[in-house]
């Protein structure tokens, strides 16, 4: 959507290409999560348009000696940082700032991460404009205690002072910025990979197609692992249960997770799968795949599950509606998951044809050519002065339905061809006053 506000002198630039500096992520290759993603294919696509594309990494992200000064035609700088978890990504982000002043200025940043945004001001010195990819609720994750939780909150309230744009990767997540702050973002979403990766992997963990059930998640409360295999236990599925992830950070939640799983030996905790190949394969071969995550944006494993063809058991938030749809199912409670999980094993073809009209919305919809058009068109109009710098005080809405961890239940808009997402120019009609707990 159109940014609402010029300021300052309208800046001339190249016709033909841009000079942009991806920010705030552990840099490419791609190794962990949906920034990450988000940033390889983005950046290679804009460099293919022929723009000038620089991602800033961290120092060790691609595992090579020398680190590479390039790759897939975007130029790489690897800057250190603060080896502790809640100073890694601002400390970084920090040190890209202070090297950016030295350098020849850009026509526009992209920062991922709210969390980034008190450098914001340090990297305004150059004059360059700034849109901050603000990612989900990230306070509402356990992970973080009460000063984490307060930091992202304050985060969030900068980004929306400060960012020239901001962007969102779902519609939820819009919402949530225009109840809480009245800010308006820009939505654009992920891309989905789509998938055909064979069988022939499944053997490592004696795995036939279409005769197991899969989670891949991070172990953490908010991703309701715990939910999923309560209720596989609960309906009495006869195929396994795989469930691929692991927690650097809760030792208590995991040993919840290990005591389900004793309960059967149907429930397989495998672990972190690296082997992207094999994870694929996992998805596209699976009866079902269960995904409890509630409080992110949209979500990369949900995608790639889609673009492999997987079914799909949702936690019914707002956020996993918009992205799969009506034909997925979705379930808030041990009794529902039970249900579909046993649904899926009484008519296998049903839930087949369920995981192709996955595929096919994800091929519709969340395509990455699309995504980086989005991102093209957002940088040229930040290169040619559009900002909503100082437009909104940051400061929340008492009335706003996201108070207090709620998740309002909220009209998701059915997108019906890829581009720019739904505008939310009548958001008050489509969240409505009975908001859910997540």
């Amino acid at each position: 959507m159109p940014l609402t506000l010029i300021r300052g002198r309208h800046r001339k630039r190249p016709t033909s290409s841009l000079r942009v500096a991806l920010l705030g992520t552990r840099g490419v290759p791609a190794r962990y999560g949906g920034f990450e993603t988000a940033v390889e294919e983005v950046g290679r696509r804009l460099v293919e348009a022929g723009h000038d594309v620089t991602v800033y990494c961290r120092t060790g992200n691609s595992s090579q000696t020398p680190e590479p000064a390039e790759h897939l035609g975007m130029k790489l700088v690897h800057l250190p940082a603060v080896r502790k978890s809640s100073l890694e990504t601002l400390s970084h982000t920090f040190f890209t700032a202070l090297h950016l002043l030295f350098q020849r200025r850009y026509d526009a940043y992209v920062l991922c991460n709210a969390a980034n945004s008190p450098v914001l001001p340090l990297l305004r010195l150059k004059g360059t404009p700034i849109a901050v990819h603000v990612d989900g609720l990230e306070w509402r994750r356990s992970k973080w205690g009460p000063v984490g939780q307060r930091y992202y909150r304050i985060a969030e309230s900068l980004s929306v002072r400060w960012a020239d744009a901001l962007i969102a990767d779902a519609f939820g997540i819009q919402c949530y910025y225009h109840d809480e702050f009245g800010a308006i973002t820009d939505g654009i979403a992920y891309g989905a990979p789509i998938l055909d990766p064979g069988s022939d992997k499944l053997a490592e963990f004696d795995l036939k197609p279409r005769r197991y059930h899969l989670v891949v998640a991070r172990f953490e409360p908010e991703n309701h692992v715990h939910l999923m295999i309560e209720g596989y236990l609960e309906s009495g599925a006869e195929d396994p249960l795989v469930v691929v992830g692991s927690s650097p950070y809760s030792d208590t939640y995991v040993a919840r997770l290990e005591a389900l799983a004793a309960r059967s030996d149907k429930v397989h905790l495998v672990g972190g799968v690296w082997d992207q190949a094999l994870l694929d394969q996992l998805y596209a071969n699976s009866l079902t795949y269960l995904h409890g995550h509630s409080v992110g944006g949209t979500n990369p494993s949900l995608l790639r599950a889609m673009g492999a063809g997987a079914h799909t058991i949702a936690y019914d938030v707002v956020f996993n509606r918009e992205v799969a749809g009506p034909d997925a199912d979705y379930v808030t409670d041990v009794a529902g998951v039970a249900k579909a999980v046993a649904a899926a094993e009484a008519d296998r073809q049903r839930a087949t044809a369920a995981g192709r009209a996955l595929k096919r919305r994800a091929e519709s919809l969340y395509q990455w050519d699309a995504v980086a058009d989005d991102y093209a068109r957002l940088c040229a109009r930040l290169a040619d002065g559009a900002s909503q710098r100082g437009l909104y005080t940051g400061h929340r809405s008492p009335t706003s339905p996201w108070r207090r961890g709620r998740t309002p239940v909220i009209e998701v808009p059915e997108t019906r061809a890829v581009g720019p997402r739904p505008s939310l120019s009548d958001v008050g009609s489509r969240t409505t006053s009975q908001p859910t707990n997540v």
